[in-house]
């Protein structure tokens, strides 16, 4: 089987490397179809993703990206095309500004929520947590 090994090596530390993975996990679930499953670790994450013909791992840690997936028969013909879209994706993420790298701009205040109602955001969780067992 044609596998698929990418890697990526970084500066962003591993609470943005993680928001990165995160972020690819979303794009993948979105655009792919892809069932995802983000473990976090202390020193590394790992990332499941799969679907009908594909399925691998992504590892982030403090320094670095690593991909690697099995891509079924049909989709072996496609290998240097998947390559190279999964790699411009997540080169295109490490690339995207950081909100460390941003200015920041002075705290405005917040006007009273109505009703007395607080407006809470809603939390990001693209990629369906679990609690894989050793």
């Amino acid at each position: 089987m044609p596998d698929i090994h990418i890697h990526r090596e970084h500066h962003l530390g591993f609470a943005e490397a993680r928001n990165v993975g995160l972020s690819w996990a979303e794009k993948a679930e979105k655009k792919f179809d892809m069932d995802c499953t983000y473990e976090e670790g202390d020193a590394q994450d790992t990332l499941y993703f799969s679907r009908a013909g594909v399925k691998g791992t992504l590892l982030v840690d403090a320094r670095q990206f690593e991909m690697k997936a099995e891509l079924g028969f049909l989709f072996g013909a496609f290998k240097a095309r998947i390559e190279a879209e999964i790699g411009e994706q997540l080169d295109a993420l490490l690339n995207a500004p950081h909100p460390a790298a941003r200015k920041t701009a002075p705290a405005k205040k917040k006007a009273p929520a109505q009703d007395g109602a607080e407006h809470k955001t809603a939390s990001r969780a693209p990629a369906k947590a679990a609690a894989r067992k050793a």
